[in-house]
């Protein structure tokens, strides 16, 4: 039974991470949405792709180095595969979520701020943390003797 809980926890604690530091690229991410469509005019889903980048940057680097680190244990792939495989996801995350909230925007007449989040939410907590989590930070596995 303690093996379960101690493997729970650590599951958990691996999610809580993750969550935290979408928490932090979604912010650097939706604060240049908001600059480029309020003070340039861009419209709002060309805003998302410039700030899914920014905060592309900041979340792939908080997940490499923290969320999915373990010591003992090392990743599958390498630093510039696992870039591909993230750029990859980015791409396809930035297609969902400036399409998900065209649709919700003008489906529910919502304002995009709001509807970008709820589209957020969705896309980090389903799509997002299981794509990094099994495949771009994937771990090796273990060897035993």
């Amino acid at each position: 039974m303690k093996t379960i809980i101690k493997i729970f926890n650590k599951k958990l604690l691996v999610f809580t991470k993750a969550q935290f530091s979408a928490l932090i690229g979604g912010g650097v991410d939706y604060l240049p949405m908001i600059f480029f469509t309020e003070v340039f005019g861009i419209h709002y889903t060309i805003s998302i792709g410039i700030g899914g980048v920014i905060g592309a940057i900041v979340n792939f680097s908080i997940n490499k180095y923290w969320t999915f680190r373990s010591r003992g244990q090392s990743y599958q792939n390498k630093t510039p595969k696992q870039l591909l495989k993230f750029a990859i996801m980015v791409i396809n995350s930035i297609v969902l979520k400036a399409s998900g909230t065209y649709f919700l925007t003008s489906v529910f007449m919502v304002d995009y701020k709001i509807t970008r989040i709820v589209v957020d939410l969705f896309v980090s907590l389903f799509i997002n943390y299981n794509l990094q989590k099994h495949w771009v930070f994937k771990k090796r596995a273990k060897t035993k003797l």
